[in-house]
């Protein structure tokens, strides 16, 4: 019988180094851990340390735990959501792992378990490990696999990494499940954002870390001492279009696994205009860039954008995963990509392409720049991507960091995470309100881009949208958010809210509670068919009349996850610092028609105003000159050709009595009629105890969102006028619309 081992890093016992730890804590690191040594006098408590993106929380969290917990034969439960977290955690406890730090121990055992392949389940757990770093889920649907292991002990220290999650009812119903078994639990939350999050989910926070912060640094502190660079964030746009025939099964490939379907992700590879767009930028700005990491999509898109950054003259490489890639059959071995790495830490490589390495725990501080020239659905890995440039000068980088975006346009609608929605809530690098101004413009720009390429599409019909007032389509501001899939897949969204939706979302928002109770909703991830009919409901209780631009059942759909997951609604963040006048391409329209512009005088006037400093709003704006100048267009028609969006009237039709139609089908001929009528069947059905009552059944309660007005036959039986006709149903005696 062979007695051949595989190794595996899932589990093993650790030993202590010899010799002195060459990371040396920073400032704001000493100072977190001198406050947990404060909290930590306590028998049990529940606290969170707060360092920003590129802080080092896992480093100050590992470092303080080996010596105040495994030196002291304490056992650790460590949880996060995502497989590169656990890894992290682990290769942490292991590389500093110090003789100095855990002076009275010969050893620890940990033992890392999640769903990942790499990683051991949760039946592999044994009493004698000392950490345990786990995934929320795997541990969530398994708890009682830690009763031997937590069997007899006293004391235990537990640890929330992104503790912003914590909220989430499968992190709370852990949570509480070790403090019922272990009667001193020491429950540590690391975060960046802790209040990124809605006030009311803050309260939930508060219930779970009743000891409040120990430690809390922001951003814009790490900056000014140098140990962070200031992120300046670009955004172009690739004219690139991908997704439009996507199927069910690379669309689920793509939101729940952050994987491109192989022909999309060749496509992006080869494109030589997309490809091209990328270097020439890189060439435009140079000096500034400095040395930059440039994440790509594929192999093959390495090589192409390899080939054509050294062509221009950028000493380039590229680095990869090392097995052999299926397409290419090029093979990257670990010591060659450390060779090209090295090439870089010396200076010899400008630019380093990076596929499916994110070289995490290599030291690159040197790097000012980082190109994403991939798209991701994931927070986490955005994090990881927009962290490789944000070393400061007193940590051996760059003053400043350059975050560049490469923007395609997808018309399937993928939540694509925004960089600068890492930050969104914070904008503590946004030190004054044109600063702000710019950051939100560029949010938006990025949301619109759909929108404006529309306009450009002949085979679109973008009518309804067109007769709008420019100025009602700029946002008011914006719902933004993230929340954890089934697998621990991250998922940031924004919900551009307008005039013409605001009031509609204030009231979904101040409804999810009894929206929720109704469809007896208690599980933290809904099916897709309880979220379709929960979505249905939204629309035809708070979306009534025209909405511009139209409804979006998705952004509906992402917030009622959210919900599900935190029992609260999402943070609100609005645009006030913008300037909305300045957008209107109305009144740039209407500057032309006044001064009676020629073509040359007209074109001459466009591009001083398109070209007016780097920071223009129109240009943060549009994002690009082609879609300012179609919406100058259409705005300068409406005001030349007064009734170009009137209906022809040169054929009369016939006419129905609007009596004669089902509820939703006057919403489609009138949509405020619609409204009316609803609402004014809701206030007929309101007993004298202020209740809706149902005109079956009898059922009172005071939400109309647990009724729903009766529209599947015609309105006009019997004689009766419509808003004697209409009636409100529950849900029960409404044909069980909406039963579980």
């Amino acid at each position: 019988m062979s007695t051949d081992c595989i190794e595996v890093k899932s589990f093993g016992e650790v030993y202590p180094k010899k010799g002195t730890n060459t990371r040396t804590p920073y400032e704001h690191q000493k100072k977190a851990m001198a406050c947990l040594d404060k909290v930590n006098s306590s028998p049990a408590y529940s606290t969170l340390v707060v360092l920003p993106t590129g802080g080092g929380k896992t480093y100050t969290a590992s470092m303080w735990l080996l010596k105040n917990a495994l030196d002291k034969k304490k056992k650790i439960l460590w949880i996060a959501h995502r497989q590169m977290l656990l890894d992290q955690a682990a290769e942490s406890f292991q590389k500093f792992a110090y003789a100095e730090v855990i002076p009275h121990i010969s050893s620890f055992r940990f033992r890392v378990i999640s769903g990942a392949s790499s990683h051991d389940r949760t039946s592999d757990i044994q009493p004698s490990d000392n950490v345990l770093i786990v995934s929320k889920d795997s541990i969530g649907r398994n708890l009682d696999r830690l009763d031997k292991w937590l069997a007899g002990e006293q004391e235990l220290y537990l640890v929330v990494d992104e503790a912003h999650h914590s909220t989430a009812k499968t992190y709370r119903k852990v949570i509480d499940y070790v403090r019922n078994k272990v009667p001193h639990v020491k429950l540590i939350g690391l975060t960046a954002t802790p209040f990124r999050t809605a006030e009311n989910e803050q309260g939930l926070l508060a219930k779970i870390y009743l000891d409040d912060i120990a430690f809390q640094i922001g951003l814009k502190e790490l900056i000014n001492r140098q140990i962070l660079s200031k992120p300046i964030f670009e955004a172009y746009y690739t004219d690139e279009e991908y997704g439009g025939s996507l199927g069910l099964d690379a669309w689920e490939s793509i939101q729940h696994l952050d994987v491109l379907p192989d022909d999309i992700a060749e496509q992006i590879a080869v494109s030589a205009a997309r490809n091209k767009l990328i270097v020439d930028t890189y060439l435009a700005k140079q000096k500034q860039y400095g040395q930059t990491i440039v994440f790509a999509v594929n192999v093959v898109h390495a090589i192409q954008l390899s080939a054509l950054f050294n062509k221009a003259k950028i000493k380039t490489d590229f680095i990869v995963s090392d097995v052999k890639d299926s397409i290419t059959g090029v093979t990257i071995s670990r010591a060659e990509n450390e060779r090209k790495l090295e090439a870089y830490q010396e200076g010899c490589l400008q630019v380093l392409i990076n596929v499916n390495i994110l070289t995490e725990g290599v030291d690159l501080p040197q790097t000012k720049t980082v190109f994403l020239a991939r798209p991701t659905v994931s927070s986490i890995l955005m994090t990881q991507m927009v962290g490789r440039a944000l070393r400061g000068t007193a940590a051996g980088g760059t003053s400043e960091a350059y975050i560049v975006s490469f923007v395609d346009n997808w018309n399937e609608h993928i939540a694509w995470v925004n960089p600068e929605s890492l930050f969104s809530g914070s904008n503590e690098f946004d030190d004054t309100p044109t600063e702000r101004a710019k950051h939100h413009l560029r949010m938006i720009a990025i949301s619109k881009i759909e929108e404006f390429a529309s306009v450009l599409d002949d085979a679109v019909d973008t009518t309804a949208l067109e007769k709008v007032p420019f100025v009602q389509r700029i946002p008011l501001g914006m719902y933004a958010f993230t929340y954890l899939e089934e697998n621990g897949m991250d998922l940031s969204y924004q919900v551009m809210v307008y005039d013409s939706t605001a009031e509609a979302y204030r009231n979904l928002m101040d409804a999810l509670p009894a929206l929720f109770r109704s469809y007896h909703v208690t599980e933290e991830y809904p099916t897709d068919r309880m979220l379709g009919m929960m979505e249905q409901q939204c629309r035809d209780t708070f979306f009534c009349g025209e909405m511009v631009p139209p409804y979006e059942p998705r952004d509906v759909i992402n917030i009622l996850k959210y919900y599900a997951q935190y029992e609260a609604a999402p943070q609100f963040y609005t645009f006030d610092e913008i300037d909305r006048s300045k957008l209107d391409v109305s009144q740039i329209a209407q500057h032309i028609w006044d001064e009676d512009m020629g073509e040359r005088k007209r074109a001459e006037y466009v591009n001083s105003i398109w070209n007016a400093g780097d920071d223009n709003m129109l240009r943060l704006f549009f994002g690009r000159k082609l879609y300012f100048l179609r919406q100058l267009d259409i705005e300068c028609m409406k005001i030349s050709h007064p009734g170009i969006y009137e209906d022809e009237q040169n054929v009369k039709y016939g006419t129905r009595q609007l009596e004669d139609l089902p509820l939703y089908e006057i919403g489609q001929v009138n949509p405020e009629k619609e409204k009316e009528l609803r609402d004014g069947a809701f206030e007929k059905s309101r007993g004298k105890d202020g209740l809706y009552h149902c005109a079956c059944c009898g059922t009172a309660d005071s939400s109309r969102i647990f009724f729903q007005v009766d529209h599947i036959v015609p309105m006009n039986k019997g004689g009766k006028s419509i808003p004697e006709n209409l009636q409100i149903l529950c849900r029960k005696c409404n044909g069980g619309k909406g039963d579980k």
